[in-house]
C-alpha cells in the first residue's frame, strides 16, 4: 500500500486499538484468575470446617460418606444455608416446602382459569361459526334479492322502452289519420271515450233489467183488428 502520512496514522490508529483490546483482555484473564482463586480457597475452608466439624478427615471417609457429604454440600448450596446443622435445613426445607405448596395452589388457579379459558373460547367459536353461517346465509340472500332487482330493472326498462315505442308509434299513426283528413271519431282518444260512454249506458240498462226480470215470464199479448182489406196482427212484448 501507498505510504503516506493518512496511511500511517490509520496503522497507529490500529495499534493502539489493538493493544488497548489486549490489555482489557489480560486484566479480565486475571480478574478470572483472582476469583478462581478465591473461590477455591472458600471451597478449601467449608470443607476443612465441615470435615472439622464432625472430628472426621478426608482420608478416613468412606466413598459412601464422601458421596454423601458432597450431596449435602450440594443441598446446602442449594438450600442457600450458611452450615450443614439441622436448625438450618429445616427452615430452608420448610420454607421450600411452603414455595411448592404455593407453586401447587397458583397451579391449581391457572388450571381452573385455563379451563374456563377454554369453555368460553368453545362458546367463542360456536358463536363464530354461527355468526359465519348466518353471514353466509345474508350473502347468499343479498347475492338472490341483487339478481332480483336487476331483473326487474331489466325488466322495468324493457317496458318502459316498450311503452315508448308503442307512444310514439300511436302518434305518428294518429298524424298520419289527421293527415289524411280521416275523422276524428275514429281516432284513439275519440275510440276510448266512446268505449267509456257504452260503459255508461250498460251501467244503466242494468238496474232497467233488473226491473223488467218480474215481467220476462208473462206471455205475449196478441190484438186483432179486422178490416175489410187485411188483419193486422200486432204482438206486443212487455
Amino acid at each position: 500500500f501507498e505510504v503516506n502520512t493518512r496511511t500511517v496514522d490509520v496503522l497507529y490508529q490500529l495499534a493502539r486499538s489493538s493493544e488497548a483490546r489486549c490489555s482489557d483482555a489480560a486484566l479480565l484473564i486475571e480478574d478470572y484468575k483472582q476469583k478462581a482463586s478465591e473461590y477455591q480457597a472458600d471451597a478449601a475452608h467449608l470443607q476443612d470446617v465441615l470435615l472439622h466439624s464432625v472430628g472426621l478427615s478426608e482420608a478416613g471417609l468412606s466413598k459412601q460418606a464422601a458421596d454423601y457429604v458432597s450431596a449435602l454440600v450440594d443441598n446446602a448450596m442449594v438450600l442457600g444455608v450458611r452450615d450443614t446443622s439441622l436448625s438450618s435445613f429445616m427452615p430452608a426445607v420448610n420454607n421450600l416446602t411452603s414455595d411448592l405448596l404455593e407453586a401447587e395452589k397458583s397451579n391449581r388457579r391457572l388450571e381452573r382459569e385455563l379451563m374456563a379459558v377454554r369453555k368460553r373460547l368453545g362458546a367463542t367459536l360456536v358463536l363464530r361459526g354461527e355468526l359465519q353461517e348466518n353471514i353466509d346465509k345474508t350473502s347468499r340472500f343479498q347475492a338472490a334479492e341483487a339478481a332480483k332487482a336487476e331483473e326487474r330493472l331489466l325488466n322495468m326498462d324493457f317496458v318502459t322502452a316498450k311503452a315508448r315505442e308503442l307512444s310514439n308509434r300511436l302518434e305518428r299513426l294518429e298524424t298520419q289519420l289527421v293527415s289524411r283528413n280521416m275523422d276524428k271519431s275514429v281516432t284513439h282518444q275519440a275510440i276510448v271515450q266512446l268505449s267509456e260512454e257504452v260503459g255508461a249506458l250498460k251501467n244503466e240498462i242494468i238496474p232497467l233489467k233488473k226491473k223488467l226480470e218480474p215481467y220476462m215470464d208473462l206471455s205475449p199479448v196478441r190484438l186483432f183488428c179486422r178490416s175489410d182489406t187485411s188483419f193486422f196482427f200486432v204482438v206486443v212484448l212487455l
